[in-house]
């Protein structure tokens, strides 16, 4: 689902640097899995932005997703809804968003972001041109100005539960080892009642969506769940982790309507 990106334009004046990204096929649904990329449609891109973007303020950013012989790419699949997801993190790793830019045709995605805070956040478009089997990746380091947020340290957390929104959720593996297939489950209850909640809504096509970065945001996955039966409280996911180390994880679902981001900090011997 994650690919190295082959090829990046800067456009603007503000510093955008590609970087590395790690792939899982989308078709995690299958229960099968490798870390090679299938089928993935080679592109460039070229980002605009306003100079000296500042944080608290309204961010137009526009897209533009070209082939290898430097055409515009003109028709996207829709995958999970959107015909591309946005993530932005901010370098700690404490600030993450998941947005949808709007396509207008002719190659061209933009949206409009507010960054909280200034400081260097990682921009990640995943999209999958037409006839891909799996989904190019584009990302970038982008500068905000502005009062910069305290860093937050990124501490492995020693219990993996947490109350969220009224929610209590819990996430176990099946192992926990770099570069095996593993399963992530998360497990759903009520904060206040702990029974257990099997009435989710799917969000964006699925039960729910996790996203997961290394500590230096260089390795990047984003995962679907596996084919589960019912609606909660159990939702699976299956992946790998490339390479030992810290990575935060971010699960994400929808309940009465609305989404709520559940983040976990992994350590992965």
């Amino acid at each position: 689902m994650k690919h190295i990106v082959i090829v990046i334009f800067l456009f603007s004046t503000v510093f955008l640097s590609a970087c590395n990204s790690i792939k899982v096929p989308k078709s995690t649904m299958s229960h099968t899995m490798s870390a090679t990329p299938t089928n993935v449609v080679p592109t460039k891109s070229e980002w605009k932005i306003e100079d000296h973007p500042q944080a608290n303020k309204e961010i137009p950013i526009s897209i533009l997703i070209k082939d290898k012989s430097d055409k515009r790419i003109q028709s996207f699949e829709t995958v999970h809804e959107k015909k591309m997801h946005l993530f932005i993190v901010s370098k700690d790793l404490a600030y993450f968003s998941h947005i949808h830019p709007k396509y207008h045709g002719n190659g061209e995605f933009d949206i409009t972001e507010t960054f909280p805070s200034g400081g260097d956040y990682k921009v990640i478009a995943e999209f999958t041109p037409k006839g891909g089997g799996d989904s190019s990746v584009e990302s970038h380091w982008l500068h905000i100005d502005g009062e910069p947020a305290k860093e937050e340290p990124l501490i492995p957390d020693k219990e993996f539960t947490k109350v969220v929104d009224g929610k209590k959720v819990s996430l176990t593996f099946s192992q926990l080892a770099a570069g095996k297939t593993i399963h992530m489950t998360f497990t759903i209850n009520d904060a206040a009642t702990n029974k257990p909640i099997k009435n989710l809504q799917p969000y964006l096509g699925a039960m729910g969506h996790t996203v997961a970065m290394s500590a230096d945001a260089e390795k990047y996955l984003h995962i679907h769940p596996m084919t589960t039966s019912g609606n909660g409280p159990n939702i699976i996911f299956m992946t790998i982790f490339p390479e030992k180390g810290v990575y935060k994880v971010w699960g994400q679902f929808k309940y009465e309507g609305k989404v709520f981001t559940v983040p976990f900090v992994v350590n992965v011997p």
